[in-house]
């Protein structure tokens, strides 16, 4: 009995699809078991959404598809075919940034700065599902994004303000 081929192997394991990435449509050919974050880093050079834990525990490679946040380290590629994919990279409009970027530059929001991206799309969206009406809600919401840093008093500073509220409940 002969073995597979390399080529074969590869070629059975390779997927085509189209991630509509900030707005444009990407075509890809890549491993099915390539995760949503290696494509977005190295595959289409989106630096932006980070790699933390790789696990899923710290929300780093927080990203939205379809309007909704996921982890993109434990979501593939592969299930992303045809979605709209939102990364930090496309907040921004027009050369402005996103009302989120300006309240996080405004609270500093951020020390080192490796976790911010994951905290901004986290917080967009927490603003988008409207789970800030209070600290201790945003908070909660907030929880899956981890700073080593300890900026969470000014992340949920930021969170308020960018909710249109001027202090906390």
């Amino acid at each position: 009995m002969s073995s597979m081929s390399e080529t074969t192997r590869r070629a059975l394991t390779e997927v085509d699809l189209t991630l509509w990435v900030n707005g444009s449509a990407r075509q890809l050919r890549l491993d099915s078991r390539v995760t949503l974050l290696d494509a977005l880093r190295d595959r289409l050079q989106l630096t932006g959404t980070k790699k933390g834990c790789d696990q899923g525990a710290c929300g780093a490679c927080t990203v939205l598809a379809d309007g909704k946040r996921v982890l993109s380290c434990l979501m593939l590629a592969a299930q992303c075919d045809g979605r709209q994919v939102t990364t930090i990279e496309g907040l921004s409009r027009d050369g402005g940034l996103h009302p989120v970027q300006e309240a996080f530059l405004r609270h500093d929001g951020f020390q080192c700065g490796f976790c911010t991206p994951g905290q901004i799309m986290s917080a967009v969206a927490l603003l988008t599902e409207g789970r800030a009406t209070s600290d201790e809600e945003i908070r909660e919401f907030m929880s899956g994004n981890i700073c080593r840093c300890g900026a969470y008093p000014n992340i949920v500073a930021a969170i308020r303000d960018a909710a249109g509220r001027d202090e906390g409940v």
